[in-house]
This record gives C-alpha cells, structure tokens and sequence, in this order.
C-alpha cells in the first residue's frame, strides 16, 4: 500500500507492505546512489521485502529525493539529505504503524544512510543490515574521484555532468569529503550483518571490513566472487543472510 511521507516539502514515495502473518517487526529498505525502491520484482530490495514478508517482518521502501517517483532533483542530492529523508520515513513508520521493532536495511549509499541512522537512533533501531556499504564515498570524494568522474577536490565545480545523463551537485561532494560516517555508525551497539562482494568494483570491501571493526556487535559475510549488486549466484546467498539474521 502507498506510503508517501513529506520531508520539507518534498513527497517522497513509499510503499509499506506487511506481513500476512506479522511478528511485530518492520524493516525499512533503502536503495543507493541513483537507484529506486525497486518497481521490478527481479531487484535486489524487491526480492528482500518478499524474504522478509515470509518470516513475518513488513516492510517500507522509498525513493530517496530526486530517485525513482519522489519528489526533488537528484542534482540537488546529498547523503545528508538522504539521512533526512530517512530520518522522515523512520517518524512515520513509529507513528502510522507503531510497530515492535524496527530493522534497517540499506545496499551502497542506502547502507551509508542507514549506518548512519542507526547512529542516531540507537535506542530505536533493533537490527541493522548493511549490503555494500559504500562508505568509500568519502574517500573517492577527498581523492577528486566519484563514479567516473575526475575533479580537483581542493575547487570543487557547482555541478559535475555524469554519463548517465544526471548532475551531481558540488555540494555532494563537499558533504561528501566531511561526512563522519564511521565516527556516527559505530553508536550503534546492536546486531550488524554486513554483506559484501570480494569482486565488487564499486565499493570496496574494505569498507565493510572497517565497520566491522567498529562496531560492537557484527558479523561480516564476504561473498566470493559477488558484485556491488550481489547479483546472479550471490543474490540468493545474500537473501538467505539477511532472512536468517532477521529471524534469528
């Protein structure tokens, strides 16, 4: 069912979709950098809510500003944005559905957002699921390197044009280089699964290796061979991770 929430008068596109045999739990599924909540059900967070559905735990996917059917310009994107968004997703899931507990679940950016969430409300959130973090946004980002794109990072441009056809704000990048995601992250003490691709070209694992060092309470899962996407044999691997850890 529909669930849009408003965050500074931006609409931002949800579905909510619970369990035909509910437990109590919620889990809030965020995509990353240029993706969607996932309209197909061959996609990675689409594939998640219906695992999840079976064991009883409903879910809330959203696009984040200026991604999939929500309102704003993805030129305008920043991660701190995208943790308000979150931040306006996780006010309306304890509000309009009050549930036991909620998870957070989050693939690339969507796990940077999500980690950092979690930071911020440690006493709210229960479990924590973080698939290709990619916290290496900030390095790339001091480094003058992001997703293809070369710049110097001491005068970063108003806006870089991409191949994609989008445009990436200068200020994405100037939050980017400051962003203190490990710092924030590891105030969170409950139960982290961290999930990562050793093939993955994107992000590296490093990432999940340094927030498994962080944190208090995790397990990190290296798939052999995996993308950033977990893709093909690696997505059922991944499914069968975050259902057992939820359900554990």
């Amino acid at each position: 069912m529909e669930f849009n929430v408003t965050r500074d008068g931006l609409t931002l596109a949800g579905i909510y979709e619970p369990a035909p045999q509910p437990n109590g739990t919620i889990a809030i599924l965020m995509h990353g950098f240029t993706g969607d909540r996932g309209y197909s059900k061959t996609v990675l967070l689409a594939q998640l809510t219906q695992r999840l559905r079976q064991i009883g735990v409903g879910t809330v996917r959203f696009d984040f500003n200026g991604h999939g059917h929500s309102d704003g310009d993805f030129a305008n994107m920043t991660v701190l944005n995208e943790i308000a968004d979150a931040q306006a997703v996780l006010a309306a899931v304890q509000t309009r559905i009050a549930p036991a507990q909620i998870d957070l679940l989050g693939h690339s950016q969507g796990g940077v957002v999500a980690s950092m969430l979690a930071g911020y409300y440690p006493d709210l959130i229960h479990k924590l699921v973080l698939m290709a973090p990619a916290a290496t946004l900030k390095d790339d980002a001091i480094a003058g390197r992001t997703r293809g794109l070369v710049y110097d990072p001491h005068h970063i441009p108003a806006q870089l044009p991409m191949d994609n056809g989008k445009t990436l704000s200068g200020f994405y990048l100037r939050t980017a280089q400051l962003l203190p995601i490990y710092e924030t992250a590891q105030n969170f003490t409950g139960p982290v699964c961290l999930i990562h691709g050793t093939a993955d070209q994107i992000v590296s694992n490093q990432a999940s290796q340094r927030y498994n060092d962080g944190y208090k309470n995790s397990t990190l899962h290296l798939i052999p061979g995996a993308d950033h996407g977990l893709d093909g044999a690696a997505r059922e691997t991944t499914l069968q991770l975050v259902t057992n850890f939820i359900a554990d």
